[in-house]
């Protein structure tokens, strides 16, 4: 298993750079790229293990840079806009220390429908660059995400889950007007109510200690040594999240190798646990500060191989695909038996070449019972029945599992 591993680790980590890297190369910004320009643009590499780690910061605003971007390019994307909080006023602690607040210039918008006009322009584009299996995360508070909620199911957006991110260490009501907020919502939603999507749940599970994961996640604030600040001690962004929250979105809903796209990058959280996970990164940011902040803490990341092999060996876990032909082969079905759909009356013969006929048609074991169903889909092994020597009907997938069983 661990050779096994490895492999895929090196052949997911030196893929071909995808389009989108390419096209994002030629934007000013800072960035790591196997060979497409190092920070400041100016050509240097830093070092990226092969692509998987490679990764870039526009400079720009997103609603500009954004349609310049190839469509159905992007694996996901983690959005966390501005909120529009629509704070009044300084805001003092009990001891008559002022709170370091949101006051950026950023978040404030003149109406709401302002902010709704904002938010659906850059939704469109994300839903227009999103791959078609892909998901997107918005995170937001209670002054913005339901609007937010409201535009992505208005453009097409499904939602797969809200998740809440309870803080352990949320800033209390210093006036005590009202409840301590202690939570922020992500909503994480496919590209439309049809669309297949990735979610690693075998990961998740493991990472919630053999349970399953559910959507409340309890992480504290950013702070510490994390925190980004200046030379005086200040916060560097205002509103810069944990990398833990972002580690574990990355690795709910992404591949190795897969692109991540955040179009308000800020402080670059999302690219630096990206490029840590073997992920690669694209953010767009508009203020200088902030891709000039976020350039020097991704350069300082790498991916850490040793944490991605572990990983692999739990996605490992996942049962091992089977064909039908595989059967055969095994002597657990012999060309010219019968099969017998769940619906009375439907019969196929199975050929040697590990087809099955019905009627005139021969095929898959899925596109036979879809034929003889007269539906444009089915999972054969779930509509296939078989006699045992008993002459009971027993599911096909029963045979699967044994063909599975003998071979690992």
């Amino acid at each position: 298993m661990a050779v096994k591993l490895d492999v895929q680790l090196e052949s997911n980590s030196k893929r071909e750079v995808p389009p989108i890297l390419r096209v994002a190369a030629g934007f000013p910004g800072a960035g790591g790229m196997g060979g497409m320009g190092g920070v400041g643009g100016t050509g240097g590499v830093e070092g990226v293990e092969g692509v998987g780690g490679s990764w870039r910061v526009i400079q720009g605003d997103c609603r500009e840079v954004m349609p310049r971007l190839p469509e159905k390019s992007v694996n996901m994307i983690f959005a966390d806009p501005p909120y529009n909080l629509q704070l009044k006023g300084e805001l003092w602690r009990p001891n008559m220390t002022r709170v370091d607040g949101v006051e950026d210039e950023w978040d404030k918008f003149g109406s709401f429908g302002e902010y709704d006009a904002f938010c659906e322009s850059w939704l469109v584009e994300c839903r227009r660059i999103l791959a078609d299996d892909g998901t997107i995360w918005v995170i937001g508070s209670y002054h913005n995400i339901g609007r937010v909620g409201r535009l992505m199911q208005d453009l097409g957006f499904w939602t797969l889950n809200d998740v809440i991110w309870r803080k352990t260490n949320p800033m209390p009501n210093f006036r005590g007007a009202r409840l301590t907020n202690a939570t922020e919502t992500l909503i994480w939603a496919k590209k439309d109510a049809k669309a297949r999507y990735y979610f690693n749940h075998a990961l998740m599970k493991r990472e919630n200690g053999g349970k399953q994961m559910t959507n409340v996640w309890e992480f504290p604030l950013c702070g510490g040594g994390e925190r980004l600040r200046d030379e005086l001690g200040g916060k560097v962004h205002s509103t810069q999240k944990p990398e833990a929250l972002l580690r574990r979105v990355i690795l709910c809903a992404t591949r190795l190798g897969d692109v991540v796209l955040d179009p308000f990058a800020g402080s670059g959280t999302t690219l630096a646990a990206a490029r840590k996970l073997g992920r690669m990164g694209i953010g767009i940011e508009r203020e200088g500060k902030y891709v000039a902040a976020a350039a020097g803490r991704i350069v300082e990341c790498a991916p850490d191989w040793e944490e991605l092999r572990r990983m692999a060996e739990v996605e490992g876990e996942r049962p091992r695909r089977v064909l039908f032909g595989e059967l055969l082969e095994r002597g657990l079905i012999s060309a010219g038996e019968i099969l017998y759909g769940k619906k009375d009356g439907i019969k196929a013969e199975v050929l040697s070449g590990g087809e099955l006929r019905v009627g005139g048609f021969a095929g898959s074991i899925h596109r036979a019972g879809a034929q003889a169903l007269g539906v444009p889909s089915c999972n054969g092994w779930n509509f296939w029945r078989i006699k045992n020597g008993d002459g009971e009907l027993i599911p096909l997938d029963s045979l699967r599992r044994q063909a599975r069983e003998a071979g690992n």
